[in-house]
């Protein structure tokens, strides 16, 4: 007869409270890093070391490597903080019952262009990076652009709400829309920097706007869906 506790009972796994703290003060400390590189890009520019990176912290440059495995390392946590600021800021400023959609689109691009100019040499950076020159490493860019696309494919569909939608091809057309707005990104950063009289931000938004609404009609023609632009999102697509 066993008495007390039953001897095949799986022990419960201890959570060592000083290792936790020790995560947390870690992630703590990477962040504060990653805002120590923003300011240095601003700074600096495209070309920024981890030397700056680590004098604009106030530490050494040991205590950076301690935290970051490698040049590559830094730059994952900066496209990270890239891709999470853009998003906090487009689902912050979207109202996905009522606006229609030409007004989600043109303000999506207004919230992208704006982040754009506020920190350009982020951008610059991300694009040309000398800290992720292999392909590799730069793959890593790639994979935070699909699991964007795919967490706001997600996100349609379940605005939408319709069984006809495909889930694929939107995350295929919301990554398309991601490689054409980088490659305008690219061009207007270019101009802005060598030309006295660059593009105005509103004209590269409604550059932005028209692109992004061309690609997802095409993807809808391709799968059967007419939309109308002019009427919130869940209820502007129908099938022919």
């Amino acid at each position: 007869m066993r008495s007390g506790r039953e001897t095949d009972e799986a022990p419960r796994k201890r959570v060592d409270a000083r290792t936790e703290r020790w995560r947390a003060h870690r992630l703590e400390v990477r962040e504060k890093f990653v805002d120590a590189a923003f300011r240095a890009l601003d700074t600096f520019g495209p070309d920024v070391s981890m030397g700056d990176i680590a004098k604009e912290a106030g530490a050494a440059k040991p205590k950076l490597y301690r935290h970051f495995e490698d040049k590559t390392d830094l730059y994952n946590a900066i496209v990270d903080r890239v891709r999470d600021m853009l998003w906090e800021r487009l689902i912050a400023g979207a109202d996905l019952t009522n606006d229609s959609v030409r007004e989600l689109v043109r303000r999506g691009a207004a919230e992208y262009a704006l982040v754009v100019s506020e920190h350009p040499s982020v951008f610059r950076f991300m694009l040309h990076s000398h800290f992720a020159q292999q392909s590799d490493d730069s793959e890593r860019a790639l994979q935070s652009a699909r699991q964007s696309a795919k967490r706001a494919a997600d996100l349609f569909a379940e605005s939408v709400g319709a069984e006809s939608i495909e889930v694929d091809s939107v995350e295929l057309v919301i990554y398309s829309i991601f490689g054409a707005v980088g490659s305008a990104t690219d061009w207007w950063l270019g101009a802005n920097r060598l030309k006295p009289q660059p593009m105005p931000i509103e004209r590269f938004v409604a550059y932005l706007a028209e692109t992004i609404a061309a690609l997802t009609a095409a993807n809808a023609r391709l799968n059967g869906i007419v939309i109308d632009i002019d009427l919130p999102l869940h209820l502007a697509f129908s099938g022919e």
